[in-house]
């Protein structure tokens, strides 16, 4: 009860940063200009992310923006632009890789084309698979390899734990999807990442990558007859007014969001500021998760009040799919290039593959 009372406790403060949020972008240009006026060289800490102000990603970078910033006052500048104001988070990756904006925090299903490993947890054998299996693996000596290759790959530093979007779903849009067969042949919208399209097209979906600034105007045309996405993300855009009427609860993959910095940037720094930086961040991690799951949890509801039809299938039905999907694993892997050393390598961790 103790972890349910701090988590609802949290999720009420969080609330609040929609409004922060607005406000401190507002403040921001005012802020800058006095620096300069000054005269005083202080490093500025542009964070892009793509969602609205009331998304978790936008509330826990909002957090940490502000935790930031009042522990580095006046050793550096730090700006949450949100909203896709700098960036789409499908772009954002290269963006920061080149040193146009300091920080991004994309979803791991936009780390694909850059860096194979990241899709590894998109991979089948995590299909229905609970949250404390996914930290296991992404929080112990598997997540750090990762971590380690997105670096490299990319010429960026990852300050430390990934932070939870959490269970991604189906949802129907006019169209009732209620069972894995309903999708047969819908248009499914994914934010993006070719392993969601290639576990949609399993199912005998079409998948179409529609960023998440586009998507009203797609659910207004009509364009989509389903969407893969988490309950809060839904009731953050209160999606039920747009025509998502059914949920099947499937727990498709765990979502989380990488924290990425330039390497052109954090090599300018100090070494207190770059330690500042990770130890601030650590320090909303744990919370975050907390929050992340009491909203999406809160969000279910939500969904079900706003007359949303709720599926939610039972584990064995879960392993069920996830051995149907299983058959293909190998052949998904290889289109995302994936080393077959490393699938290997994490399907051991995982313990049952």
């Amino acid at each position: 009860m103790r972890r349910r009372s701090r988590a609802a406790g949290a999720a009420r403060s969080f609330r609040t940063l929609a409004a922060a949020c607005l406000l401190a972008a507002a403040a921001l240009s005012l802020s800058g200009a006095t620096v300069a006026a000054a005269g005083l060289t202080v490093p500025v800490m542009r964070i892009s992310t793509e969602n609205s102000a009331g998304h978790i990603q936008t509330r826990v970078v909002a957090r940490f923006a502000e935790r930031l910033r009042d522990r580095l006052a006046g050793r550096l500048t730090v700006e949450h632009r949100f909203d896709a104001a700098l960036y789409r988070d499908r772009e954002v990756i290269q963006a920061v890789s080149r040193g146009n904006v300091e920080m991004a925090v994309p979803g791991t299903w936009q780390f694909d084309r850059f860096e194979p490993s990241v899709s590894v947890f998109l991979l089948p054998m995590f299909f229905g698979r609970t949250s404390e299996v996914n930290y296991r693996l992404r929080d112990g000596p598997i997540g750090q390899e990762i971590n380690r290759r997105i670096g490299s790959r990319l010429g960026v530093t990852v300050p430390g734990r990934w932070i939870d979007l959490g269970y991604v779903h189906l949802y129907g849009v006019g169209a009732r999807i209620a069972a894995h067969d309903d999708v047969a042949g819908a248009r499914i919208r994914v934010a993006g990442g070719l392993a969601n399209a290639l576990r949609l097209e399993a199912f005998g979906a079409t998948p179409m990558t529609i960023p998440w600034p586009d998507l009203p105007e797609a659910l207004r045309k009509r364009r989509v007859d389903g969407i893969l996405t988490s309950n809060a993300t839904v009731v953050s855009a209160r999606l039920w007014e747009h025509g998502v009427n059914t949920t099947l609860q499937d727990q498709e993959y765990f979502a989380q969001y990488v924290p990425i910095i330039s390497n052109a940037f954090w090599r300018r720094l100090p070494e207190a500021t770059r330690a500042a930086i990770v130890e601030t961040w650590e320090s909303v991690v744990g919370e975050a998760r907390e929050i992340a799951a009491h909203a999406q949890s809160e969000a279910l509801a939500t969904l079900a009040a706003h007359g949303v039809a709720i599926t939610a299938p039972d584990p064995q039905t879960l392993s069920a799919q996830r051995r149907r999907l299983m058959a293909r694993q190998d052949a998904i892997a290889a289109r995302l290039g994936i080393d077959p050393a490393f699938v290997a390598r994490v399907s051991a961790a995982l313990g049952d593959g």
